[in-house]
């Protein structure tokens, strides 16, 4: 049982406590409206809550325009629903259709038009709809810790795929599976849904971080990937694979850093220096093989100038 149904049930059985100890004739009916105010976040509660109480307001308004001038019949409740829907669609309360239907609908059971069944419906709508967003906004389950471990769990997969890269450039006869580039993008669409739904449960400043994060392994994963297609051109073992490895075995013990060390980079620099100063290939093999080594170093630096502008520097770099 999540625990949306148990706020759901706790904001329906607040609503119809008020209505009825109120005295207003349809307690049960502020439950109904309850259960369809609770929502997922606190920013959407409010959102979602205006929407379907104004949408309601408008609703009968109009539905109570069309009962006076042609009566309770059900050819007038359908004209209603033709007319209503679009409208609250066009004006963008399109979220309280079904909020305003249940409000028409007990108005138009009840046969009767006044200024006492306007508020009172009213009264229904402020205190099914008012339950259920304070309840939302009393609570919502924290995703902080979900997001380290989901965290944790991304780091510990690119870190993997680093050390089997860095193996490959080592082996190009290795063969690798690829499993962790899989659960890797799983786990990073899974952070971002998370972190986009702990954003809007901070009203007051809230904090992008965890976003920036997964947005930032995105990044990187594409990167990587793009790597894998270079390495695929690599079938031979050389000098330069070599050192290449050894490039990758330091990010897969960085990578898992929270803030951006710069050791990798700073032998990726190296590197290229080096690797200006050799003799040229003299087999096409030998030029073939270099010429992807080269891409992929160039690649690994776009990946460590992601993480460089989203990661914080480490305090020995600063």
């Amino acid at each position: 049982m999540g625990f949306r149904i148990i706020k759901t049930a706790i904001a329906t059985l607040a609503a119809i406590i008020i209505a009825d100890a109120l005295n207003i004739e349809g307690a049960l009916s502020a439950g109904l409206l309850a259960i369809l105010g609770v929502d997922v976040t606190r920013k959407r509660s409010l959102r979602t809550v205006s929407s379907r109480f104004f949408a309601s307001v408008l609703g009968l308004l109009l539905a109570f325009g069309l009962f006076f001038l042609l009566g309770f019949h059900i050819w007038v409740l359908i004209l209603y629903i033709l007319i209503a829907f679009p409208l609250m669609a066009r004006t963008h309360f399109k979220e309280g259709i079904v909020t305003s239907s249940v409000v028409v609908f007990r108005v138009f059971g009840g046969e009767e038009l006044s200024l006492h069944v306007m508020f009172a419906q009213i009264e229904l709508l402020l205190i099914g709809l008012g339950s259920a967003m304070v309840v939302n906004l009393v609570y919502m389950p924290k995703e902080e810790n979900k997001l380290s471990e989901i965290r944790h769990k991304i780091d510990e997969l690119f870190a993997a795929i680093f050390s089997q890269i860095a193996l490959t450039l080592h082996h190009p006869q290795h063969i690798w599976d690829g499993k962790e580039l899989i659960e890797a993008s799983s786990l990073i669409e899974d952070g971002l849904t998370r972190a986009k739904r702990a954003l809007e449960n901070q009203l007051v400043s809230p904090d992008e971080s965890w976003s920036v994060y997964f947005y930032m392994r995105k990044q990187q994963l594409e990167r990587i990937e793009s790597m894998l297609e270079l390495i695929a051109q690599v079938f031979q073992r050389m000098p330069q694979t070599d050192i290449a490895a050894l490039l990758f075995e330091r990010l897969s013990l960085d990578v898992t850093k929270e803030e951006y060390t710069g050791r990798t980079e700073a032998m990726l620099s190296e590197w290229e220096q080096e690797f200006k100063k050799m003799e040229l290939p003299s087999t096409r093999e030998e030029f073939e093989i270099r010429s992807a080594v080269l891409q992929l170093c160039r690649e690994l630096a776009v990946y460590l100038e992601i993480a460089k502008k989203d990661k914080a520097p480490a305090a020995s770099n600063l």
